[in-house]
Parts: C-alpha cells; structure tokens; sequence
C-alpha cells in the first residue's frame, strides 16, 4: 500500500501563487512516475502534469507555463509550483503514482495510488 499526503492548497487571488506538496512515507517518490490531477467542482477529474522517473516533465496545455511539477528526492516530496493563478484553475488537486509499471500516461486510469486531495480557489 502506497500512501500519498497532499498539502498546501488555500484561497488565493488571481494572479497569485501557490505550492502543492505532496509525501509519501514509506515510498520512494523517484521510483515511479508521479501525476498531477484536479477536478473542478461538476467535472470530471483532468490530467495536469507528470514527472517521470528520469525527471521529464510534461503539462498540459492549460497550465502550461504556469505550473512546474518537481521532485525532491532527499525529502521524498512532489511539489507542484502554481503561479499566474486563475479563475479557472479552482479545483481539488490529486498527486498519484503508477507503480504497476513505473511509466508516466495523461489516462487517470494508468495510476493505481491517489492522495486525498487538497483544495485550491482562486477568486477574482
């Protein structure tokens, strides 16, 4: 059993900041890809980034050049920087883990471990 802990969501204006966090006790955060999903309020939950094993990082379109996805081996930490925040961006964020191949994929199906979710609202 994996078991992911996400922290760092809040209420911020737009054009503001934020850095979502996520742990992993007893797992090691560089030894399988690691995704980033949210899930805005009505909607189905969407892909947003992804860091491989080797540290490839990919975005989707509508965060891209806004957010960075980052791992920090020596605190076992996934760290998703979200900076130039908007409206739109509201939504519960979800960090996960594929670790029945180790491989990075957009598809949610691809991950088998989930963190519980922190909320981030961006008003205008």
């Amino acid at each position: 059993q994996v078991q992911l802990v996400e922290s760092g969501g809040g209420s911020v204006q737009a054009g503001g900041s934020l850095r979502l966090s996520c742990t992993a006790p007893g797992f090691a955060v560089s030894s399988s890809c690691l995704g980033g999903f949210r899930q805005p309020p009505g909607k189905e939950r969407e892909w947003v980034s992804y860091i491989t094993t080797r540290g490839m990082t990919m975005y989707a379109n509508s965060v891209k050049g806004r957010f960075t996805i980052s791992r920090d081996n020596a605190e076992n930490t996934l760290y998703l920087q979200m900076n130039s925040l908007k409206p739109e961006d509201t939504a519960m964020y979800y960090c996960a883990t594929n670790t029945r191949d180790g491989y990075c994929y957009s598809l949610r199906s691809a991950y088998n471990y989930w963190g519980q979710g922190t909320q981030v609202t961006v008003s205008s």
